[in-house]
């Protein structure tokens, strides 16, 4: 089972270019893998030079975008923990094609009333039932004019194989110094060989890979203290893809430090290496509004011209809002993050004392602004990226077996 690598690798690229324009003055939450579909199902509808411009950013023919966005929404429903919804609207005066149409698959298709206040609270409760109430409402606002909305939702839970513990902790600098924050902890020889060095575009980087139940790991990110996040976000994405190279924590020397990173030799009665692992619970929730930067998403001319026959030919339609809600949280436990994007459509205007064994032992405190990025396993499809400025206290995902 798994999504196509051609897929993923374009779900990741369109990560990189988000994380690019995102404020990094602040935590964040987004998934391409909620948006990428919209746009492949909208390419397959749109006319020129739209469909160029929709193809570009996907990364793939607009007669192949359909059945790739349904594989990759096929993927996403099958992975234990993960789930994926489509949702339309349409006003009943608005003809839809039927090829269009049918490329969304069945169950997908509701009506707009021109009720502002009926259709609102129609899209509410769909977001809010497929994502299991994370997100409560739909990030685009009805309104009267409103032909069409193409909506998708995405929400991943993962378990942590082995849980953290909690502690208390006093950053000595950075941002956070000086305050006592609450945290977790986890020290254990099962998460050694998932700590890696890099050097890349942003600068040294440290990464711990936390593995999670459904073939998820949630990869824990640390630049330089001057790095931008959004920079430290796509170096692990490049890290994912291979595009730069990984430096084991077994091809560290002892004393070395990277950032968040020491490694050292230690006493120990047991013969295992150890990654001594400490960091912060986060709870984010954002908005983002994907028409701040359209050419990024290929949605330039969709706006301002629009040009989608293959959708409709019974109204000229434009884009008219393109949003997305997120939220993530990080806790003991486990990792929770979901998200809603949703494309609107108008008409168009335009140590012990006896020590037994010498080991390795790796310290990782990610105790400052750091990025973070789930990741499927097997096809390295990016299914959540963002970062955090400031600690958050256990959330939701903080649950219990």
């Amino acid at each position: 089972m798994g999504t196509t690598g051609t897929t993923a690798q374009a779900v990741s690229r369109l990560t990189a270019d988000w994380a690019r324009i995102v404020d990094g003055g602040s935590g964040t939450v987004f998934t391409a893998a909620g948006v990428w579909p919209l746009l492949a199902f909208l390419a397959a509808g749109a006319d020129e030079p739209v469909r160029q411009e929709l193809e570009e950013v996907l990364g793939a023919h607009a007669e192949d975008a359909a059945g790739r966005a349904r594989d990759l929404l096929a993927v996403l429903r099958e992975l234990p923990g993960t789930s994926a919804a489509i949702g339309l609207w349409t006003r009943e005066h608005l003809v839809v094609e039927p090829q269009w149409l049918a490329g969304l698959g069945p169950g997908s298709h509701a009506r707009l009333t021109g009720d502002p206040a009926e259709d609102q609270a129609a899209m509410d409760a769909w977001a809010s039932d497929r994502t299991g109430g994370i997100i409560e409402r739909m990030p685009i606002r009805a309104t009267d004019i409103l032909l069409l909305v193409l909506a998708s939702a995405v929400t991943v839970r993962t378990q942590w194989l082995r849980p953290f513990g909690p502690t208390l902790l006093r950053p000595g600098a950075g941002p956070w110094a000086g305050r006592l924050l609450t945290a977790l902890t986890v020290d254990t020889a099962d998460l050694f060989d998932r700590l890696a060095a890099a050097e890349t575009a942003a600068g040294p980087v440290t990464e711990v890979r936390l593995p999670g139940t459904g073939d998820v790991d949630v990869h824990l990110l640390a630049g330089e203290a001057d790095a931008p996040l959004g920079a430290v976000l796509s170096a692990g994405l490049d890290l994912v893809a291979q595009r730069c190279r990984r430096i084991p924590v077994t091809a560290l020397p002892t004393g070395s430090e990277w950032p968040g990173l020491t490694v050292r030799a230690a006493d120990s009665l047991q013969p295992h290496n150890r990654l001594a692992l400490t960091t912060v619970p986060f709870a984010l929730t954002s908005e983002h509004d994907l028409l701040d930067r359209p050419p990024v998403f290929g949605l330039a001319t969709a706006t301002e011209k629009g040009g989608f026959s293959g959708i409709s030919r019974s109204e000229p339609l434009a884009v008219s809002s393109a949003r997305q809600s997120a939220a993530a949280t990080f806790g003991a436990h486990g990792f929770e993050a979901s998200a809603v994007t949703a494309v609107g459509m108008s008409r168009s205007a335009a140590g012990f004392s006896r020590p037994m064994h010498r080991i390795t032992l790796a310290e990782a405190v990610f105790d400052r602004p750091f990025a973070f990025l789930a990741v499927h396993r097997p096809s390295a499809l990016p299914l959540a990226a963002g970062w955090i400025t400031e600690p958050g206290t256990p959330g939701p995902a903080d649950w219990t077996t």
